[in-house]
This record gives C-alpha cells, structure tokens and sequence, in this order.
C-alpha cells in the first residue's frame, strides 16, 4: 500500500524543538529504509521549502541548503515518487472541490488531493485535519 506525505510530516521531521519530531523522523526515517513506494507531492514539498526557510514561522529556520539537502536526500531514495500534475490534473482538481467550497488555505491542500487522485494515491499522511474533506482519501495520522 503507498502513501504520500504531507509536508507537516517534513516539517516536523526538520524541527527538534516540535513535539512530533521524535514520530516524524521515525516515520520518514522508514519511507526511505523500507522498499514500499512512497509519494511526495510538488506542493507539499514547495511548502516545506517555504516554511523551514521562514524565520517568523519555523522555530529554528533551516537555510535554505539545508532545506534543498533535505527534499534532494528523498528524491534520491529510489522508491520515492514526485507527484505533478499531468493531463487530467485540472479535471481531479474540479473533482475533488466539487462537494467542498475551496478557497484560502484550503486550496494548496485541494491541490494536492487533485494530484493523489491523478495518480491514483489514496493515502496520505498528515497531521493536517483539512484532507478529511475530501472523501475518497484515507488519512493517517501518526501524531494523534
């Protein structure tokens, strides 16, 4: 079974001061030592690069090096797989938002739901209680 992961599990994996980076590092510790294919959607990524570099957001902001060393470390796993948006993207987005009214934040996550569906992943795992809004993922939550 694949999943994808959120950038939330990133961020906490990169944040010794967060009360999941003990889970978080675990958790992506495993995704690169076990052979099961996990997803890391461009947004979700994006948005790790965003808020580990942010000074006013992220307690101990990353430079951005370090930021870049990170996402090139799990794009060399080689059972990690990038999710962008191909030739039906903007038919799942519709998909996806047409029984949730999206708009501010919820659109990155809408984003990212369009691409699960794209692609066929059903899973993600997030701390980020907004996937349950959309109906067809299963969300795991390791920080509960």
């Amino acid at each position: 079974m694949s999943f994808a992961l959120d950038a939330n599990v990133l961020l906490y994996a990169s944040d010794r001061g967060s009360a999941n980076w003990e889970t978080a590092t675990r958790l992506v510790a495993d995704c690169v030592t076990k052979k099961e294919v996990f997803y890391l959607p461009w947004p979700a990524l994006m948005g790790y690069l965003r808020i580990s570099t942010h000074p006013t957001i992220f307690a101990s902001p990353l430079t951005p090096a370090e930021s870049n060393g990170n996402i090139d470390s799990l794009l060399r796993v080689p059972h990690s797989r990038v999710l962008s948006e191909g030739p039906r993207f903007w038919e799942a987005y519709r998909e996806v938002t047409k029984s949730v009214v999206v708009r501010g934040n919820l659109v990155p996550d809408a984003h990212i739901a369009a691409l699960l569906l794209e692609h066929g992943v059903k899973e993600i795992v997030t701390n980020d209680t907004d996937f349950l809004k959309f109906g067809f993922l299963k969300i795991i939550n390791p920080f509960e």
